[in-house]
């Protein structure tokens, strides 16, 4: 996954992260917008995770992105 994809189209990538962390709030998504270092923090606090499993489950997001990723460039073309 690319992040300087995500951060361009973040509105896209936004629900896919609403998706897979449910407890973000819409403030914490706004002001994170697509940094994933933000994103991380962010997770690792709400879900009261250790860093390790909070970029176990990053890793884990980006490996099931790259597919929506490129399926969003495909559409846009």
């Amino acid at each position: 996954m690319n992040w300087d994809t995500a951060k361009g189209e973040w509105k896209t990538f936004k629900g896919k992260v609403k998706e897979q962390w449910g407890k973000l709030t819409d403030d914490e998504l706004d002001r994170i917008e697509g940094r994933r270092d933000q994103l991380a923090g962010a997770i690792q606090k709400r879900y009261g995770l250790a860093k390790e499993e909070a970029e176990r489950q990053m890793k884990d997001f980006e490996k099931s992105c790259d597919s929506c990723a490129a399926n969003t460039a495909h559409r846009m073309s």
